[in-house]
């Protein structure tokens, strides 16, 4: 079959022959429809995440059918462990070590798949599992969000981003954006965000103040510098959940602010069995749709790959197989 590997660290994924996966009792064999990017991808080409391992097939997120034709989506966190609270020390995420999606079969144990919710395609299947379940356990697991509360999503266009976003709007919740793209903003109030600002503009945090009067949860990837004007939006008791860092280091925060206004610094990433499952149910009671920026062919796998390195996407790039 064909696959997509890393192959060496500094190159994109390389497509190789090899053998169609041999199942065990416990596994499905599916024959994938799509699978979709994640920045997750990007950093293990570059050799920026931990566990990498050379000649495995990378894709966390894929969507495949099994030999009577059901179309299962399936869940890309491994070994979540039993404790709710944090993953156990062998997590880990499909695709490198363990061979991925990036391929026309995967062998896979039958407690990481659920039937695919059928209001979406496979395409749109495939864009959901690693992004929408860290945007759920974020927003509802770790911030505890509750009906009518203000909400920003800080660097709307990425997937989790806008998966918070679209749960955050459907939970009843009054959602706000930041971004550096004018029309990313556009967008994204087009979807249903009631306001965005742009966060290079010095005076952002004090329109939002002056419009809404602050928020009640915020979820964020960026850290570094500008979480410290994260941090003067929020209402007392407010939340910030956190799922990467991509602007590095926290500095300069004030903990007088975080105690006197009782907020809570939280900590995220991925999510539980639990919580996959629970995320599901939840897009298909709410038929919410992912969206997705671009379609390629798996074949065109580098074209993705090169399109998100310039960050312009808005959604989802995903691949039909």
């Amino acid at each position: 079959m064909k696959s997509y590997c890393i192959h060496q660290i500094g190159q994109l994924p390389q497509k190789v022959n090899k053998s169609i996966p041999t199942v065990k009792d416990d596994e499905l064999l599916l024959k994938l429809s799509a699978s979709s990017l994640n920045h997750r991808d990007i950093w293990i080409t570059k050799g920026l995440y931990p566990g990498i391992k050379i000649d495995a097939t990378m894709g966390a997120d894929g969507c495949g059918q099994d030999e009577n034709g059901q179309d299962y989506i399936i869940n890309p966190g491994l070994e979540w462990g039993n404790n709710e609270a944090y993953q156990a020390s062998n997590f880990r995420v499909l695709g490198v070590p363990d061979d991925g999606t990036f391929a026309e079969y995967i062998a896979i144990n039958k407690k990481y798949v659920l039937q695919k919710p059928s209001h979406l395609s496979t395409l749109q299947a495939a864009a959901l599992p690693l992004a929408g379940v860290t945007a759920f356990r974020a927003l509802f697991k770790r911030a505890n969000l509750q009906k009518g509360e203000k909400v920003l999503i800080s660097g709307i266009g990425g997937g989790v981003a806008l998966f918070a976003m679209q749960f955050a709007i459907a939970h009843g919740c009054e959602v706000l954006v930041t971004s550096g793209s004018s029309i990313k903003l556009e967008k994204a109030i087009s979807l249903g965000a009631k306001a965005g600002y742009l966060y290079h503009d010095v005076e952002w945090t004090k329109n939002l103040l002056a419009d809404f009067g602050g928020v009640d949860v915020i979820i964020d990837s960026a850290a570094g510098s500008g979480f410290q004007q994260l941090v003067k939006i929020c209402n007392p008791g407010a939340r910030i959940a956190f799922y990467g860092g991509s602007q590095g280091k926290i500095d300069g925060l004030n903990p007088q602010t975080l105690f006197w206004k009782q907020i809570s610094l939280l900590g995220t990433t991925m999510g539980s069995d639990l919580d996959f499952k629970e995320m599901v149910s939840f897009v298909q009671q709410h038929q919410i749709i992912p969206i997705i920026h671009s379609v390629y062919a798996l074949d065109e796998l580098h074209q993705g790959f090169h399109y998100m390195e310039t960050a312009q996407q808005f959604g989802k790039i995903v691949f039909e197989h």
